[in-house]
């Protein structure tokens, strides 16, 4: 079942489950004391179904911990950017303290879908050997429909509204919401049309400055009636320790085929100071998405 665990609280007292106290690279900044994220890594052991959603083609796969994820793979769609912006969106609204399913860090084998009737699988299995990335799969959960059902609180569509716009989410809107509701709460899922800066790193200095007109098309926007005060209680959660621990959580094949930067760590410091950029500009988008509502309510 979905973990919720916060990674960060506390750190300098105590270390939570998935955390160890190696230090962390603060690019630049003063160190301070963080904890390191550790993503559980597993290994695929069954590919189960394809879930065919979009241009990513994730599948539901058993591993050898009898869990069953939900996978995205590295040949899909945009490759490891993708997978980059699951991991990092994902635990950082972990940290903000909104509710995703555990991430874990899935190896492939070549081999895994030599038996896959389907060519189209079978070639992204074998494109995808070496780490992928899955989140837990919550059984009976159920997709959010804001038409049926109970909506959300003004506080918790407020944070998710903050932190869609933080991260410039394209993919949370009524067509395709992106939120599981399990056990009546709402789960996050499948970030990896976030940080979309990163497709274009040349553009990315000003990207982390965007108002992030997409807002208007939020799901939840007609109940995020509180957005500034939400968004002041998450970006205090945000800190450049916390950034960072999520960033070097990043394995670093994922970085090597990005042909700006020279090292994976300079990769991780670009990824930093446009996050430093954006919580600095959150005025902006906070401006935009208030406007966006008020349009519509």
């Amino acid at each position: 079942m979905g973990v919720s665990r916060d990674v960060f609280r506390s750190a300098c007292r105590r270390v939570a489950p998935g955390v160890s106290r190696k230090p962390v690279p603060h690019f630049g900044r003063p160190r301070q004391c963080v904890t390191l994220l550790t993503m559980r890594t597993v290994t695929a052991t069954r590919y189960v179904t394809p879930l065919r959603e979009g241009g990513s083609l994730p599948a539901i796969v058993e591993a050898n911990d009898s869990g069953l994820y939900v996978v995205k793979f590295r040949a899909a769609g945009h490759g490891t950017k993708a997978l980059i912006a699951e991991l990092v969106s994902g635990e950082l609204a972990r940290a903000a303290g909104l509710r995703v399913p555990e991430i874990v860090a899935v190896e492939v084998d070549a081999a895994l879908g030599r038996n896959e009737p389907d060519s189209e699988i079978r070639e992204l299995l074998r494109n995808s050997a070496g780490t992928n990335i899955g989140l837990d799969y919550l059984p009976g959960s159920i997709t959010f429909d804001p038409t049926a059902g109970e909506t959300p609180g003004a506080d918790e569509a407020s944070g998710l509204v903050w932190f869609d716009a933080f991260t410039t989410n394209v993919d949370r809107t009524p067509r395709n919401p992106n939120l599981l509701v399990w056990h009546r709460q709402l789960w996050l899922i499948d970030h990896g049309s976030s940080l979309y800066f990163h497709h274009a790193w040349e553009a990315a200095a000003s990207d982390g400055h965007n108002a992030f007109a997409p807002i208007k098309d939020h799901v939840l926007l007609p109940w995020a009636s509180r957005i500034a005060g939400a968004g002041e209680r998450i970006a205090a959660r945000l800190t450049p320790g916390v950034i960072a621990a999520v960033l070097a959580a990043i394995p670093d094949a994922w970085l090597a085929d990005e042909q700006h930067f020279d090292s994976p760590a300079a990769h991780r410091a670009a990824y930093a100071q446009y996050f430093e950029r954006r919580l600095a500009s959150a005025a902006l988008f906070v401006e935009e998405a208030e406007h966006a509502r008020h349009a519509i309510v």
